[in-house]
């Protein structure tokens, strides 16, 4: 599993137009639709805990897990930097063991795709299902088939901010419908003299919408819901990114 060691140092320079207010509203709205209290949240996967921050500041009584300790020692300090006390997990979602059940979870950021096989996926499916009340809601959100075969496919990106030089390489393979990424970063030291290299590698696998819903099926879950992204519209046939509503009946 990836340890996203060096990815964490640059993660919020690289996802800096993520709407990470609008997206915790839109998870507002997507529970209010569904008749849905918050109650107690999981922001499950929840990296640098941007989201999270976000979803506490909107009065949800939330804490958040993820596997790499790097990611979440950011997520730590810019809880407490902004004044609230948020508790932060080092769990792997397939390893999933809560001390006591939750109201809802949210998973977002593709987070599923980064699991190595579907085996990983139904497996963290039926951790969190364990831990859900029942009538409790479990919202994720996946990149889809198109988005892996047509946008990432073999491409390559380049970003350049004020922190960090990356250069973003994917490779396709079509038949699980995997890419697998190679960032090189080059980040310049504390003198501003010359650039340091890192280099993560790590990989995303996409589901039909199908295999999605058999997985969630399979764990004891019930599909409420599929969104496109950031709407309440059917996904269509090019969309990018799934929403997925799931409760525990």
């Amino acid at each position: 599993m990836n340890s996203y060691s060096c990815f964490s140092r640059f993660y919020d320079s690289l996802t800096f137009n993520v709407e990470y207010g609008k997206k915790a509203d839109y998870i507002l709205e997507i529970l209010k639709r569904h008749n849905h209290n918050a109650g107690l949240t999981l922001d499950l996967a929840c990296g640098t805990g941007t989201l999270t921050l976000e979803l506490c500041k909107r009065g949800v009584d939330i804490f958040g897990a993820d596997s790499s300790s790097d990611m979440l020692t950011l997520a730590q300090q810019k809880a407490s930097e902004s004044g609230f006390s948020i508790l932060f997990l080092r769990q792997k979602m397939q390893n999933l063991n809560l001390y006591g059940t939750i109201d809802t979870c949210i998973c977002s950021l593709d987070s599923i795709n980064h699991l190595p096989s579907g085996k990983d996926v139904l497996k963290s499916f039926e951790r969190i299902a364990t831990f859900l009340n029942p009538d409790g809601l479990f919202v994720f959100d996946a990149n889809t088939i198109y988005k892996h075969k047509y946008v990432l496919g073999d491409n390559c990106y380049i970003y350049d901010t004020d922190d960090v030089f990356c250069a973003w390489q994917n490779t396709y393979r079509e038949e699980d419908n995997r890419v697998d990424i190679t960032l090189d970063f080059f980040a310049p030291d504390e003198n501003g003299k010359k650039y340091n290299r890192f280099t993560e590698e790590i990989s995303e696998t996409a589901y039909s919408r199908n295999e999605m819903i058999n997985m969630i099926e399979s764990s004891g879950l019930k599909p409420e819901a599929v969104y496109d992204d950031m709407s309440f519209e059917e996904p269509k046939p090019d969309s990018q990114r799934e929403i997925y509503v799931v409760r525990k009946e």
